[in-house]
């Protein structure tokens, strides 16, 4: 059995690794504060003996007195409405005092560290599909940087822990993910389209809605996440992990307004500012080195996604 620390935790992709980890035989050390993470999400596991959760922010330093073998560094915001404004500063903090504290913490336990790091290193990408060698364009002072340029300092502290004190590294590049355990109040493209269908509302698209994502379900994203972990160490990434298939948003509202059936109509927005016009992961190196490729197609993972905020809605958040 493995000891295995999760960052971020209770949130959704977090919550997700947990209780794959858990039903997979691992011990789990689940950290959060709980900013977007939401407890509900645990509530599967949250009484099994081998799980425990511990109430931090990883801005300030973590003692953990038990060994760990493996870190899966997930903490930090994810979603613009929760990072931008008065979040900003303490984003930026999370992204950068987050990774040395984590880093510091592998080093103390000698144990396997993973970054989840993002696409929006690259932000409005000039190169198409995005390949791990592409080096962004990303506006430094904008609205979106504190995430943007917090991530990307993220990942140069990690690759220098592993250059300077042999830290065991994994890095991973996570692409639009979506699936249970989703915040209907994230903002995030999927969870607003699927929210406001089901309450009958019109579906609000920010710009002329061509510009283009790709959506990974969250079970295909977790696969790859523990593949990842698991490989050989001289592998230490950065890797792209999402799902290639891309989309224009109006494209994807106009999926959720036909599996919902609500009557709702699009509504256009203004676009907001360094807002990506196209985003594609190349998983070239991720099918390479992993033998990984994405499993489950846009419209079955909809359909799961919708019947998950379906029973969620029902009930007061």
């Amino acid at each position: 059995m493995k000891t295995i620390l999760i960052t971020g935790g209770s949130g959704f992709l977090g919550s997700n690794l947990c209780i794959r980890l858990i039903n997979e035989g691992n011990k789990i050390i689940c950290v959060d504060n709980n900013y977007t993470g939401r407890m509900k999400n645990l509530s599967k596991i949250i009484d099994n003996p081998n799980f425990s959760f511990i109430s931090h922010d990883v801005i300030h330093p973590l003692l953990i007195d038990s060994s760990i073998n493996e870190i899966y560094h997930l903490a930090c915001p994810a979603s613009p409405p929760a990072y931008q404004g008065k979040a900003a500063v303490m984003t930026t903090k999370t992204c950068v005092y987050g990774a040395v504290n984590l880093l510091e913490l592998a080093k103390v336990k000698k144990a396997k560290i993973l970054l989840a790091s993002t696409s929006e290193i690259y932000g409005d990408p000039l190169v198409h599909p995005q390949v791990e060698s592409y080096r962004g364009n990303v506006n430094p002072i904008g609205i979106r940087a504190c995430y943007d340029e917090g991530k990307r300092c993220a990942e140069s502290l990690f690759f220098d822990y592993w250059r300077e004190e042999n830290i065991r590294i994994k890095v991973v590049r996570i692409f639009n993910t979506y699936g249970p355990n989703m915040d209907p109040k994230d903002g995030r493209v999927i969870s607003n389209f699927i929210c406001q269908a089901l309450s009958g509302k019109d579906i609000t698209i920010y710009g002329n809605g061509n510009q283009t994502r790709s959506f990974c379900y969250v079970d295909d994203l977790i696969d790859v996440m523990i593949y990842m972990m698991n490989s050989s160490d001289d592998f230490v990434g950065p890797i792209n992990i999402g799902n290639p298939d891309e989309f224009t948003i109006k494209e994807l509202a106009e999926k959720i307004i036909k599996k919902i059936g609500e009557g709702s109509k699009i509504v256009h927005c203004d676009l907001p500012q360094d807002d990506p016009i196209k985003r594609k992961p190349d998983i070239s190196l991720a099918n390479m080195q992993l033998g990984w490729s994405p499993q489950i197609n846009l419209d079955e993972g909809l359909d799961k996604t919708i019947e998950y905020f379906k029973t969620i809605l029902k009930t007061k958040d």
